[in-house]
């Protein structure tokens, strides 16, 4: 009898695989693949362009884009999607890293075994290197955790890790491009310097329009109020 663990790592394995060009193609992952572009991605995921958050538009353009996988029609079923949830983000609208979390009930049971033996039948061989790596959206700078790398898979221009996110009794996975990867962390890096010293000059900005406005807020109901003013 095939158990209930076997049944819930070959689903694992069908939905991770499925459309992949090549069984070892670490630039892609599911029908994605890295270096593409927003629309094309948006197209995939059935969403709106509008839907991505831009994070720095200087001095490169960061964009992100979250997707909930929704079940999807195979034969007379419906097939329940291990990923909860899949950022995607863009360094000049060139896609450079995705970060996937799994539904905890969708993995219940499985192994840190279980799950590297379900990749690898898609990547290769794993590596276990004693690692960590970030899966933070990009739009939550303020974090600073880092998740361990369970196993990880990579050539010499793409890494795929398998993680196990500090923040959740889950397992999870970041797809990235080396090079793309490391422009953007440049970028973003310059991004926030300029960020910080331009603060204070933008906060001058706000407040001289804060007072801007509330001077013509009170114009507004001066010339209301005064022709109505009986004492």
């Amino acid at each position: 009898m095939i158990s209930a663990s076997r049944l819930v790592i070959a689903a694992f394995g069908v939905v991770l695989s499925a459309h992949v060009l090549s069984a070892q193609d670490l630039s892609m992952y599911r029908d994605f693949r890295v270096g593409t572009n927003l629309a094309s991605v948006a197209t995939q995921t059935s969403t709106n362009v509008s839907e991505a958050k831009v994070i720095h538009q200087r001095p490169a353009v960061i964009q992100e884009l979250n997707w909930r996988p929704r079940p999807v029609r195979g034969g007379s079923s419906l097939q329940t999607d291990p990923a909860q949830e899949i950022i995607f983000s863009f360094y000049n609208d060139e896609l450079f890293r995705i970060v996937v979390t799994y539904d905890r009930e969708k993995i219940r049971g499985l192994t840190e075994k279980d799950l590297i033996e379900g990749i690898s039948a898609t990547y290769g061989t794993a590596t276990t290197p004693a690692a960590t790596i970030s899966s933070s959206p990009l739009s939550q700078t303020y974090r600073n955790d880092t998740d361990n790398v369970i196993a990880r898979w990579e050539d010499g221009q793409y890494s795929l890790n398998l993680i196990r996110p500090s923040y959740g009794a889950t397992f999870g996975m970041v797809i990235f491009s080396k090079r793309l990867d490391a422009l953007a962390r440049t970028a973003v890096t310059e991004a926030v310097r300029l960020d910080k010293e331009e603060a204070p000059q933008r906060e001058v900005e706000r407040q001289k329009q804060q007072d801007a406005d509330t001077r013509i807020a009170q114009e507004k109901a001066r010339l209301v109020n005064k022709p109505a003013f009986r004492p």
